[in-house]
């Protein structure tokens, strides 16, 4: 394979310790691979060129360990960040692993959950900012519900609420920079979840106590779990201001969350978001949530980790290729090519305007016949993936 695609510090590329930790079980059998510390993780990420390691909290520290084990983790994973140059831009908390989240957390109809669930959430927090973390995710793996007879999604809106503005508090009182990134995802573990969508989650954020510190953190499978264009949900939230990470993968629309590696398996789709990213100059993390096959050993993992990463820069070479072939940006140049007849209509409201555009007379007809040459451009985009020359 070509050297040209080798990762770089300066791609921004990082994984989840629960990524290329994951020993490949699944709901129908158990481990393929035995299971890593967060500190052999750390060295494998380092061997493959990533840029940074990601947690949650019983990632790194398990949820029962004793004073004693948190010490000896915490230093080992030190010394494999510090051997390998290997940096830790984000955190997160695992709120629904636990028999405790089995209802949720911030929306739990149990006030003890809730308030556990801060207990934790700060804890977490706390052990992010020790490793230099600025971005902190929250998932609501389990803020949901199997029958609307059992919560009320109002109450659960206020809930969750109250919980980010309470957690964005802690956040300035402590002094810590974090920027607050939701993920969405329309479905599982639970039957349904709130705020299944990023939209969702962009309108939820202006209701807030403090949205200029909360974004989103939109992942391929879960949009695609949708059925819609994650490129799409990409570009509202960087249009809005609020794409604060990224979480890139793979996923055949309309199945259970598989998290496959990116490319895997909608390589036009990996282009024009790679190609969207790269245009607009994003400057954060490229993270991966996604897992090897179950058929991998830890050198299949390894593969999978280049893979990811890889696909990402070939990618990033296309987009460069699209821009520069000349065929594609005359044809581009031709479709969008304006005569400046419209000029006069275009910008902000006036009533002289308004009263000129209902006046103007259109030929509805020559517009309509008019051929946008799109199937002859979406040829084009195919080739140009396809190396066809």
């Amino acid at each position: 394979m070509s050297d040209k695609y080798t990762p770089k510090p300066e791609h921004k590329f990082t994984f989840g310790l629960w990524t290329v930790g994951n020993t490949g079980h699944d709901a129908f059998g158990g481990d393929v691979r035995p299971k890593l510390s967060p500190a052999e993780l750390v060295y494998l990420l380092g061997e493959v060129g990533a840029y940074g390691v990601n947690f949650h909290d019983n990632d790194l520290i398990p949820i029962d360990a004793t004073p004693g084990e948190r010490a000896a983790i915490l230093k080992a994973f030190k010394k494999a960040l510090s051997d390998t140059g290997v940096v830790v831009p984000m955190a997160t908390t695992n709120l629904f692993a636990d028999p405790i989240f089995k209802d949720g957390a911030f929306t739990s109809n149990d006030a003890k959950v809730r308030a556990y669930t801060l207990q934790k959430t700060m804890n977490a927090m706390d052990l992010g900012a020790e490793f230099g973390a600025e971005v902190y995710v929250f998932w609501g793996g389990r803020e949901g519900i199997e029958s609307d007879a059992t919560k009320d999604p109002v109450e659960s809106l206020k809930r969750f609420r109250e919980a980010l503005n309470f957690l964005c508090d802690y956040s300035i009182d402590q002094g810590y920079s974090y920027k607050f990134a939701l993920e969405a995802k329309p479905n599982e573990p639970r039957g349904d979840m709130y705020l299944p969508t990023t939209g969702a989650y962009l309108g939820f954020i202006a209701t807030l106590d403090h949205p200029e510190m909360v974004g989103v953190n939109p992942e391929v499978a879960h949009e695609h779990m949708a059925g819609l264009n994650f490129l799409h949900a990409v570009a509202q939230a960087y249009e809005a201001g609020k794409l604060f990470h990224i979480d890139l993968n793979d996923q055949n629309y309309a199945r259970f969350d598989q998290d496959w590696r990116f490319g895997a398996q909608n390589l036009k789709q990996a282009f024009y978001l790679v190609k969207f990213l790269e245009d607009v100059g994003y400057e954060g993390s490229r993270h991966y949530d996604a897992h090897a096959y179950r058929t991998e050993d830890y050198q299949g993992v390894k593969d999978f980790a280049l893979g990811c990463m890889r696909t990402y820069l070939i990618m990033k070479e296309k987009a460069e290729q699209f821009k520069q072939d000349a065929e594609i940006q005359a044809l581009i140049a031709e479709i969008n090519a304006d005569d400046g007849s419209m000029d006069t209509f275009k910008g902000a409201y006036s009533a002289d305007k308004a009263a000129a555009l209902k006046a103007h007379s259109f030929d509805r007809v020559a517009i309509a016949s008019r051929g946008l040459k799109y199937e002859k451009l979406d040829q084009m985009v195919n080739e140009l993936i396809l190396g066809v020359s």
